[in-house]
């Protein structure tokens, strides 16, 4: 299973997602990059935002954003290293 160009746009933007509090959310403007309208739209679609562009964070678009943020956090750490 391979990534698709899309998938990678909605992933990076539920990584902009503050999951520090629910009343923060993203506003996503018509004169924004084309794929990014696009993929707000893909997760609105999907039900993971409130509104076509961006919105708040569906409690299923909340758990989507949590683990993938999890997943950044593990695959951006420093390895260490061991001989």
């Amino acid at each position: 299973m391979n990534l698709t160009p899309e998938m990678i746009d909605e992933l990076d933007l539920l990584l902009k997602f503050d999951l520090s509090s629910a009343q923060v959310g993203l506003k996503i403007h018509s004169n924004a990059a084309p794929e990014v309208v696009a993929a707000a739209k893909r997760l609105f679609d999907k039900k993971l935002v409130d509104h076509a562009d961006g919105g708040f964070l569906t409690p299923l678009g909340h758990e989507a954003a949590e683990q993938l943020q999890a997943i950044h956090q593990i695959l951006s750490a420093t390895p260490e290293i061991t001989s």
